[in-house]
């Protein structure tokens, strides 16, 4: 029995009528370019970021990329962040003319290490960027303290809606640091049908000249205060999105009970230490964006590959850190520098952990992965 990776139908056959209704609702307005579809939903994820401000923009890239241009970051300064990770969490360092300095991940949570990012501190440093890795939150209360009066950016695009435990109550993705970003890549928990991001804030001040920013630099037509970009969120999109929000919560607690029962099913194997089966912090509650075993002694190719041949999907979210990619080879950084991310990048695999997955599906999973080890 074939089982995807992601089955991106499965969940569009339970709630076509509502997505094709609020997409036909801009449509028959004829108002594509922002908006009260865009408006709406910038609304929505405010509150359930619990933040004042949420700012709709074309992607999860542009979203950190415009969250550094907020703060003035550019030519000369440097950006911490994690080599384990998605390209666009550096790249867009590097685009705005900074240089992204990189430092090692927690084993377990695959989250930046806060002391590792306080040494790394230097004069030329304007900012962290903390990533919430497979949808668990990253420390980012624990970053502000080791890095005081720094801007923490927390990329969140693999974790809207997951929340941590900060001084006994529950913050969200978004809400803690200074600028929060998010995907809506259409694999995401909250995805579209097509590209989209999401900036949060609590800072007014940030707030207005994000606006300005995703719309050429000016908050009014054909008069630019500086020069920003085009980097609206598709009302369309937007609709989209606002019609699968209400079903998020549901979603992401059918993940964490689809990861409880790979966590159970791999119990013995995790025991005998073939695999690690995902490890969520305490003070997390995570919405598993990705449900990521490690595979040790250097077998998780030859594992993905019989997966493979039994119709399972599988990804490997990252085979190689950012800091050891040909493009950053500029920065100097070598092999063995940063070992935890280079031992997970060689040892993480995925497997299917979608809300729609049948109990069939899970146990084909289970079987593909026991009938290896136990060859």
């Amino acid at each position: 029995m074939p089982v995807p990776l992601l089955d991106l139908k499965a969940q569009h056959a339970t709630i076509r009528d509502e997505v094709v209704a609020a997409m036909m609702k801009v449509v028959d307005a004829q108002t594509f370019i922002l908006g009260d579809a865009v408006a709406n939903l910038e609304r929505q994820v405010a509150e359930l970021s619990h933040t004042k401000h949420a700012i709709g923009c074309a992607n999860g890239t542009d979203a950190i990329l415009l969250a550094m241009r907020a703060l003035d970051i550019g030519r000369g300064d440097e950006v911490i962040t994690t080599p384990f990770t998605f390209f666009a969490t550096a790249g867009t360092i590097h685009n705005v003319g900074a240089t992204p300095v990189f430092v090692d991940i927690e084993p377990k949570t695959y989250n930046i290490r806060p002391d590792a990012a306080a040494a790394a501190r230097t004069s030329k440093t304007k900012a962290v960027i903390p990533v919430d890795l497979f949808g668990q939150m990253s420390p980012v209360e624990e970053v502000a303290l080791a890095m005081p009066g720094l801007p923490v950016i927390e990329d969140a695009a693999q974790s809207i809606g997951a929340r941590r435990s900060i001084d006994g109550e529950w913050r969200m993705a978004g809400e803690v640091p200074t600028i929060g970003t998010f995907s809506f890549f259409p694999s995401k928990n909250l995805g579209g049908y097509g590209d989209g991001g999401m900036i949060t804030t609590q800072d007014d001040r940030i707030a207005e000249r994000l606006k300005r920013l995703r719309v050429h630099g000016g908050a009014k037509m054909y008069f630019h205060d500086e020069v920003g970009y085009n980097s609206r969120l598709d009302a369309l999109q937007a609709a989209v999105l606002s019609a699968k929000l209400p079903h998020l919560a549901a979603w992401s607690a059918k993940r964490r009970e689809n990861a409880a029962y790979y966590n159970m099913a791999f119990a013995k194997l995790a025991e005998n230490d073939a695999i690690t089966t995902p490890f969520v912090s305490p003070e997390n509650e995570s919405i598993f964006n990705q449900y990521t075993l490690r595979v040790a002694d250097g077998k998780r190719d030859a594992l993905q590959a019989f997966l493979k041949e039994r119709g399972i999907g599988t990804s490997i979210y990252y085979p190689l850190p950012l800091h050891l990619q040909p493009c950053f080879a500029y920065l100097g950084y070598k092999q063995g520098q940063m070992p935890e991310s280079e031992r997970a990048a060689k040892e993480v695999l995925s497997l299917p952990i979608f809300p729609e997955l049948t109990r069939q599906q899970l146990d084909e999973v289970v079987s593909g992965v026991q009938a290896f080890f136990a060859k």
